[in-house]
């Protein structure tokens, strides 16, 4: 009951097979596809039914939480918008594999004149999930299982379990996860683990046992995360090369600490921005909920992104961090910064950057760093868009030992001497790269012509 009004997105061929000349008493039925297409998209509309085909566990107050936009729209090309953004909404729960809308006018003997159903057809997810796979990397070998109970309650809430078992080391962890309905990025996660990871740059092991409850929340244009941690954290020598400072960090203790995290993030991408801004900024107290350990601990990041000529982008970064003992007792070595490595200071292996005692890095207690970043695409800009990318960096860091009385003091005259040799092969490397983005805007035959001259 109702009629569906359309118009042809192609044109009417020109020419076609010819049926005969049409007689006298054929009627002409003359059409009006601008008169229907203004029907469809400028007429006043009400939102009658929304309709829910496929739910089994699910709760009705979280569905309406969901899809309570799509009663507000007045025009069909607003229920479309609306009840797409419901779509994603549902589907961002995590309960649902499938999500399907469909839009009709209503049927019924209430039904108005302008009246529309929606339709959601929903295939929830089962009671049960499980994945299997396999990892190697870091000298070891595991073996990773875990199971999901999705929608355990029917509220989108989650239960998570993972165990790895390894050839060196076995971990596992217990999630619960509930969100808020109507407002999925407020949640709150129950978390209880074991992780044991090995650090040979300090030639330590460490695992940790503990359990977490953190809370989530957005608060205008910044998200935030309130959490607490009790961990028991068990310390041991990788070698028995290990220096004595670092035997002195070996032992068992016990942490409980309150900790704080405000992200504000415009970035159009996480992994390869082009625009946008982020900061990141953590506050951690330790020792006040009790436990052996105590310390305040902040430290941020600030990114910037600009694109530029030639598809390419500058980025830029700010960060530092200061650790404060509470008390009289020093700092443990798994509270402090490290630096070092493609993530914080390229050209440096993997966190060995600080105050080292007999070749081991013993970590810092106050770091700062600056650094920037031009990515360019290989080659032309419409064909090399999402290709890898020419990578040329800067990256200045400080780290103290002692404190923030010494934080422009370097550490070593050997970290002097390394950081002079790098940043000549930062120079180095930006001349490169300055000469392969010179020669992609070329074609074959002259790149080929200037690499040869460049290196004669």
């Amino acid at each position: 009951m109702g009629t569906v009004h359309a118009r042809s997105l192609e044109p009417l061929p020109s020419s076609g097979t010819d049926f005969g000349a049409l007689g006298e008493e054929a009627e002409f039925v003359e059409v009006e596809p601008e008169a229907k297409q203004e029907i469809l998209e400028n007429k006043d509309v009400v939102v009658q039914h929304v309709h829910f085909d496929g739910l089994e566990r699910t709760k009705d107050d979280i569905i309406i939480c969901e899809i309570g936009e799509v009663f507000k729209a007045k025009n069909l090309i607003e229920v479309m918008r609306r009840s797409h953004e419901a779509r994603e909404k549902l589907l961002r729960l995590g309960i649902f594999r499938q999500v399907d809308v469909l839009i009709d006018t209503c049927h019924g003997e209430d039904a108005l004149p302008n009246g529309l159903d929606v339709t959601f057809e929903v295939t929830e997810l089962r009671r049960l999930t499980g994945s299997y796979n396999t990892m190697v990397g870091n000298n070891e070998g595991s073996m990773v299982l875990g199971l999901k109970l999705p929608n355990l309650l029917g509220r989108a809430e989650k239960v998570t379990f993972q165990f790895s078992y390894g050839t060196k080391e076995t971990s596992y962890g217990l999630s619960f996860f509930k969100p808020q309905p109507g407002n999925f990025e407020k949640n709150f996660s129950v978390n209880l683990y074991k992780v044991t990871g090995q650090f040979p740059w300090s030639s330590l092991r460490e695992t940790d046992r503990g359990v977490s409850a953190e809370y989530s929340f957005p608060l205008c244009k910044t998200s935030h995360t309130v959490k607490w941690e009790g961990v028991w954290r068990e310390l041991g020598c990788l070698a028995r090369t290990a220096s004595f400072a670092v035997r002195k960090e070996s032992g068992h203790s016990l942490k409980s600490s309150l900790s704080h995290a405000m992200v504000i993030d415009s970035r159009n991408s996480s992994i390869l921005p082009r625009r946008g801004a982020l900061l990141k900024v953590n506050q951690e107290l330790a020792g006040y909920t009790g436990g052996d350990v105590s310390f305040i601990k902040e430290d941020f990041e600030l990114q910037l992104n600009k694109p530029l000529v030639l598809d390419s982008v500058f980025s830029t970064s700010l960060w530092g961090g200061m650790l404060v003992p509470i008390g009289d007792k020093l700092s443990s070595i798994a509270d402090r910064f490290y630096l070092g490595g493609p993530t914080s200071v390229r050209g440096f292996s993997m966190h060995s950057i600080g105050p080292q005692s007999e070749g081991f890095v013993m970590a810092s207690s106050l770091e700062l760093g600056f650094g920037s970043c031009n990515l360019s695409p290989r080659g032309s800009v419409d064909e090399q868009r999402d290709s890898p990318r020419l990578h040329a960096c800067l990256e200045v860091t400080q780290l103290s030992a002692s404190g923030p009385s010494s934080l422009w003091e370097i550490t070593s005259i050997n970290f002097k001497h390394s950081a002079v040799s790098w940043l000549w092969s930062v120079f180095q490397a930006m001349c490169l790269y300055g000469h392969l983005l010179f020669l992609g805007a070329c074609d074959s035959l002259t790149c080929a012509l200037l690499g040869l001259r460049a290196f004669r």
